[in-house]
């Protein structure tokens, strides 16, 4: 019923004599798992956003992202596509952007590219920048060694805090209507 069968010896292949196999070589299971750890792991398929999504929000993705919808907030991931029927309303930020749609608000990102169909309203950042003919564009065009992270953290600056020096206050008897708003401090006692 059961047949044992000799999994170590090598095959004879038809008309192959024992001397030619000899010079054959053999892979052997752990040269096989070591090769299938070592190669790269293919790349994911871009996430898609159909024509029929209206998204409100901000969009972040490490990966590619292809916009066919609408999209009301910023969108950040690595390659970005904006679809010829795609609206954006807010910042798109990407190492590769391709807009074949309209977009309003700034554009960040290594390569920037419109085609003939886009309408750009808003700011483009780029280190690489390609604009067809036909493209419609409102805004500035800047170019930037590190347009991805020079953005918003160096625009703001820290926020002032006021201290007021004077203070108006209703007159009062025998003092004028302006007066100094002295700050008080607590004095601290050391024993």
């Amino acid at each position: 019923m059961f047949s044992k069968t000799r999994t170590n010896e090598p095959r004879h292949e038809a008309g192959a004599s024992p001397s030619q196999m000899a010079g054959s070589t053999t892979t052997t299971p752990a040269t096989t798992q070591s090769i299938s750890q070592t190669a790269p792991k293919p790349k994911p398929p871009a996430s898609t956003l159909s024509s029929d999504l209206h998204f409100t929000g901000d969009l972040v993705s490490t990966g590619d992202i292809q916009i066919e919808g609408k999209i009301e907030g910023d969108v950040r991931g690595h390659q970005l596509t904006v679809g010829e029927n795609a609206i954006i309303k807010g910042e798109i930020i990407g190492d590769d952007v391709v807009i074949n749609g309209r977009i309003t608000g700034s554009v960040r990102g290594l390569k920037v590219r419109l085609s003939s169909t886009a309408k750009v309203e808003g700011d483009i950042i780029h280190k690489i920048i390609a604009i067809e003919s036909g493209a419609q564009f409102d805004g500035s065009v800047t170019r930037q060694d590190d347009p991805l992270n020079s953005g918003k953290q160096q625009n703001r600056q820290p926020p002032k805090v006021a201290t007021p020096i004077r203070q108006t206050a209703p007159p009062s008897p025998g003092k004028p209507g302006v007066v100094t708003n002295p700050v008080k401090q607590e004095a601290s006692s050391s024993e």
